[in-house]
């Protein structure tokens, strides 16, 4: 009964959106433009694009399973102080995002916003940057382009990975609709390659990130650890800080 439970509502246990109004209005410290994507029938993703004035770069970002750009962005905002562009897109459900979930479609909405971002740049300029759940969106793009960099903040081997280690018991291998197997996409990841995550990380494992570095291409990847640190507060730790300015400096 708990296993059909989990295959039927997968999609409310992976997923945590919220919504907002069509005409809700954000407001953030840096100057933005809103964009909505027609990426595929009946799917319209809403986007925030933030404009730095000397920008060094685009950091392509891809938010957790929780919440909305009007949180996303302000955290978003931290990448603008570091002088540079960025663009964050909602889930299709998520915000004013609309459309199906499903996993292709997923990674065709980050395809449509880099083909997107390369109107205006070069794929030099290009950092593509995932955060839990998005680790994986963000793994996908740059195993199919060739940006500057990735970075990874809590990354996963697998999401089939961690629902072995939340659903011990079950046939999870059968039961999951969604696997995000970043464990195949980086392989074929031939730019730098940054991961941080936290030693008390209760939502993804340390366990699970250790495994992702061992697929990783040894030569282009930089595995941080944050000694203490949880799923959400990576951005208090020094080491993280000094990490990130290192890399986008």
């Amino acid at each position: 009964m708990i296993g059909a439970s989990l295959y039927f509502l997968q999609e409310k246990i992976l997923f945590l959106p919220s919504t907002l109004a069509q005409d809700y209005q954000y407001d953030f410290r840096y100057p933005f433009e809103e964009l909505f994507f027609e990426t595929a029938e009946n799917a319209s993703i809403n986007a925030i694009h933030f404009k730095s004035e000397n920008p060094k770069g685009v950091i392509l970002y891809f938010h957790g399973n929780a919440g909305d750009l009007s949180r996303w962005g302000i955290i978003g905002e931290h990448f603008v102080s570091l002088n540079y562009d960025v663009l964050i897109m909602d889930y299709r459900t998520y915000g004013k995002s609309t459309g199906t979930l499903s996993e292709q479609g997923f990674y065709d909405d980050a395809d449509f916003c880099y083909n997107y971002l390369l109107k205006f740049y070069s794929e030099d300029d290009i950092v593509l940057y995932g955060r839990s759940l998005g680790t994986g969106i963000a793994t996908y793009l740059a195993s199919k382009h060739q940006p500057r960099q990735l970075i990874l903040e809590t990354p996963y081997y697998s999401i089939l990975d961690v629902a072995k280690h939340r659903f011990p018991i079950f046939p999870v291998s059968a039961l999951l609709k969604y696997k995000f197997p970043s464990n195949e996409f980086i392989t074929k990841v031939n730019c730098p390659i940054t991961m941080f995550h936290g030693t008390d990380d209760n939502v993804i494992p340390y366990s699970s990130a250790q495994k992702l570095k061992a697929v990783s291409p040894k030569l282009l990847t930089n595995f941080i650890t944050i000694d203490g640190g949880e799923h959400n507060n990576l951005i208090s730790f020094e080491n993280y800080k000094d990490g990130i300015i290192s890399i986008l400096e």
